[in-house]
């Protein structure tokens, strides 16, 4: 595939996703709970899109080719080079949105980690334009399955659907693919890189080592709710049932609040 291709390619899954932020509203009617944050709403469900082609995609390429990690650099099964440039164009699509309505502080961690992404999986790293190392950008994509229970974690909580089943069901799931999809596949991903480090040109090694660690580390404050959630708890409130109090602290505080 020529330069041109690629770069309509990502271009065009750029406005692809945009086209998908703009319309979701219409086919996902946000409820009363999340309208007063309609560009989360939206931005959530196109990231979740993403997260179910991406993640869907690499692990059906794992199991369809299951000899595919024998060799990262120069093969890679059919599809898998549109499904890097097409992730690519969502990360770059998703910094915009996120720039334009978002303040820097409260968005920076997301900013960094799809910079970062972006250079590994595109062509900071060379696998978009030379075709090289689109299966190991393929191992990366890995980490986009606990992403969709990440991203319907929070659809969950603006919806106010917190005390349900599924919610609960969600951020058990959301724990194991934490687990298995995101540390063990980076911690694969890193070992591979120190394995075969004489034979990885040095700005593939420098991005992907220092990629690695956002990924994992810039985790959205979502997962470490789980073990609240676990319990049936809503997370960030406290419990309905006061402690009661001894008599002594129960009489000063009917000195003070007189009924």
């Amino acid at each position: 595939m020529a330069l041109g291709p690629d770069l309509l390619l990502v271009a065009g899954s750029f406005a692809a996703f945009r086209l998908l932020n703009r319309g979701v509203e219409r086919l996902m009617p946000p409820p009363p709970s999340a309208r007063r944050n309609r560009w989360k709403w939206r931005n959530i469900w196109t990231s979740l899109a993403h997260s179910v082609l991406s993640g869907g995609g690499a692990l059906a390429g794992f199991c369809l080719y299951p000899g595919l990690h024998e060799d990262l650099v120069g093969t890679h099964p059919p599809g898998a080079h549109s499904l890097v440039a097409v992730s690519v164009g969502y990360f770059l699509e998703d910094f915009v949105d996120m720039l334009c309505n978002q303040k820097l502080h409260q968005s920076w961690e997301l900013l960094f980690h799809h910079s970062v992404v972006s250079l590994l999986d595109g062509s900071g790293s060379g696998e978009l334009l030379l075709h090289q190392y689109v299966g190991f950008a393929l191992v990366a994509l890995l980490v986009e399955i606990n992403s969709i229970f990440l991203h319907l974690r929070q659809i969950l909580l603006m919806a106010d659907l917190v005390h349900t089943t599924c919610y609960r069901l969600n951020s058990i799931i959301n724990l194991g693919t934490y687990v298995v999809f995101r540390i063990a596949t980076l911690a694969w991903m890193t070992h591979w890189l120190f394995l075969n480090r004489q034979h990885v040109p040095l700005a593939t090694y420098t991005v992907g080592t220092v990629g690695a660690a956002p990924c994992g580390v810039l985790l959205p404050k979502g997962l470490c709710d789980t073990s609240t959630t676990s319990l049936g708890k809503a997370p960030g409130k406290r419990s309905s049932k006061a402690l009661p109090l001894r008599p002594g602290l129960a009489k000063a505080k009917s000195c003070i609040h007189p009924r």
